[in-house]
């Protein structure tokens, strides 16, 4: 009896730690249209016994070709729950090098659909309407700033309600952003994989996000290194210079040494302090506590 008492409590702490463990993967459009079917937002919730309500849609990098999921995604998704707020790691589209896959405005469409979703579904999910956020790394980045350059209130007489709430976010983090569309700075994978080979003119300069920051862009901190080989730093640099021309909140903090791709950097001890950078930013916003 004592034998079998002990593997029933064993399978239900397993039950216990497996339920635990879950993140749910939520569609966000309806279903049944096979373009969108796959576009889904992963749910993180707090673990730290602390839960600020406060939520951030991550865009993990990866070019527009892929998505760095676990250094850009889990891991960070992670880091927010300990620290007692919700994540949520958005699985957008991806484009194609001749140009046939997702290509703009399909992964800004996925990211506004995202912050609509969660801000529609706060009660549900756990979380403050009012205090959704959007980060990204590298080309995850491009796409956290698009969104928060290119927003709308909704519309109001939407058949589908999600559409009828706003997908202006609250706040922006951005990790060695991709941001320059066009010239010497481009980093043309992402522009190639997300405008196609033979990009319209308009297309370029409305995804050239220095040129396009609005006086409601939310307040932004944004990550990067001098050396960084792939996105020159210079992305970060024009887009916090175009943030305070337009009088918003901002804060740039750029290292002098690190690689591209670094994620939270947890193993280089003088990178990694940008996420202590970040925590601080986040607790003066009122984001952490």
């Amino acid at each position: 009896m004592k034998y079998r008492i002990s593997i029933t409590l064993l399978f239900s702490v397993l039950s216990f730690t497996l339920l635990g463990q879950n993140h749910p993967a939520i569609p966000i459009y309806p279903k049944g249209n096979p373009v969108t079917d796959s576009v889904e937002i992963i749910h993180y919730t707090p673990t730290g016994g602390l839960d600020t309500k406060a939520a951030v849609i991550i865009c993990p990098g990866g070019g527009y070709v892929m998505r760095s999921m676990r250094k850009e995604g889990r891991e960070v998704a992670e880091w927010y729950a300990k620290r007692g707020t919700h994540a949520f790691v958005l699985k957008y589209r991806l484009g194609k090098f001749d140009g046939s896959g997702a290509r703009h405005p399909d992964m800004l469409h996925d990211l506004q659909r995202a912050v609509r979703y969660v801000r529609f579904h706060a009660t549900e999910l756990g979380v403050n309407p009012d205090m959704i956020g959007v980060m990204g790394f590298s080309a995850g980045g491009h796409l956290a700033a698009a969104v928060s350059t290119h927003f709308d209130a909704g519309e109001a007489n939407a058949t589908d309600q999600v559409e009828r709430v706003s997908c202006l976010p609250n706040f922006a983090v951005l990790a060695y952003p991709v941001i320059i569309m066009n010239g010497p700075h481009t980093h043309w994978g992402s522009r190639r994989f997300l405008l196609g080979p033979t990009p319209d003119p308009k297309a370029v300069e409305d995804m050239s996000l220095e040129h396009q920051v609005k006086p409601i862009t939310p307040p932004t901190f944004i990550f990067h290194t001098s050396d960084d080989k792939s996105v020159d730093v210079e992305n970060s640099v024009l887009y916090y210079l175009a943030l305070r021309k337009m009088g918003i909140p901002a804060e740039l903090h750029i290292f002098q040494h690190g690689p591209h791709g670094v994620g939270l950097a947890k193993e280089d001890p003088t990178l990694s302090e940008w996420t202590v950078l970040l925590e601080t930013w986040l607790k003066n916003w009122g984001i952490m506590k």
